[in-house]
């Protein structure tokens, strides 16, 4: 699995001075998710509050970058010590042109390493109770409302209301009742529109 070093920071809940590493992401195939301490995340769309990708469990935004040789990747008003993964240290250290970290700036962790390949897996083929196998592409969860089909509809509701009840961050939990209330009034049109008929 494809490796490349890169600066992530928790943007839900913080405004410029979220918890930050810099460590080895992995790839999937395609390209389309990154993992990274036991979490997958995918690309935001235009819908984003901070971040440019969101972890799929929690819907949490983040900030995913290139890791930058000045050692400006935390925004300046962060004042934060960023964590470096410990396997990254030696590639982060050529990379900034440093033999050894700042103290005061960063502190070296270790990190969770297991790929969370199931997750995406479990999500995108999640079974209702009628026992019928949802074909659900997790991808195309910040569509606008009118794009989505009915199943995507009642399946997207289920899963921004579990992320609002039980979001990690304060952000995150909002952006998730604003994207379930949306879904839901989309899906009373539907129902108002058909009952027209």
């Amino acid at each position: 699995m494809k490796t490349e070093l890169k600066y992530i920071e928790l943007k839900s809940g913080f405004s410029h001075d979220g918890p930050a590493w810099i460590g080895l992401v992995s790839f999937s195939k395609s390209g389309k998710t990154l993992y990274f301490d036991g979490k997958a995340f995918q690309r935001i769309g235009s819908d984003r509050i901070n971040g440019n990708y969101y972890e799929i469990q929690s819907g949490d935004e983040y900030w995913i970058s290139r890791v930058k040789k000045n050692q400006s990747d935390r925004h300046v008003y962060g004042n934060r010590k960023t964590f470096v993964e410990k396997r990254a240290l030696s590639d982060y250290l050529k990379i900034i042109n440093q033999e050894k970290l700042n103290s005061k700036k960063y502190e070296i962790v270790e990190v969770d390493e297991v790929v969370p390949i199931t997750i995406i897996h479990e999500m995108e083929n999640q079974v209702d109770k009628f026992g019928k196998q949802n074909e659900v592409d997790v991808d195309r969860r910040l569509l606008k409302p009118s794009e989505f089909t009915d199943a995507e509809l009642e399946f997207f509701i289920n899963y921004f209301d579990e992320n609002a009840k039980n979001g990690r961050f304060l952000k995150g939990r909002k952006f998730s009742r604003l994207k379930r209330d949306e879904l839901i009034n989309e899906q009373e049109m539907r129902k108002e529109k058909e009952a027209d008929l």
